[in-house]
């Protein structure tokens, strides 16, 4: 459970990176956005090093669930604009996969 913890804040910061740059170039605003930019994705990449698993890749796959929901989360909150019935649903099947990638090597037979 304390994985999906570091998932969520690593999307956080995710998002936040990315938008900044969004703002920048999409939106117009000041070249100075991509300062808080770089910081938010630098935490991001050291948040989701907290993630416990083998490999990396196998991390980063479960994290794409965690970070669709984040994304919808945050087109709400942030952008103002209401996520469809379809979107949650789509994350939903997505938050399911990230939970059998993480979970399935504990399940597999060796």
């Amino acid at each position: 459970m304390l994985n999906y913890f570091w998932f969520f804040l690593a999307a956080l910061f995710e998002i936040a990176g990315c938008y900044a740059f969004w703002m920048w170039l999409r939106l117009g605003k000041s070249v100075w956005w991509i300062a808080p930019g770089l910081l938010s994705l630098s935490l991001f990449a050291l948040l989701l090093t907290r993630v416990e698993a083998a490999y990396a890749g196998r991390a980063y796959a479960a994290y794409g669930g965690v970070y669709i929901v984040a994304s919808l989360l945050w087109l709400g909150v942030i952008e103002r604009a209401r996520p469809l019935a379809s979107n949650w649903l789509g994350a939903a099947f997505c938050l399911a996969g990230a939970g059998i990638i993480l979970l399935g090597p504990r399940f597999a037979s060796h």
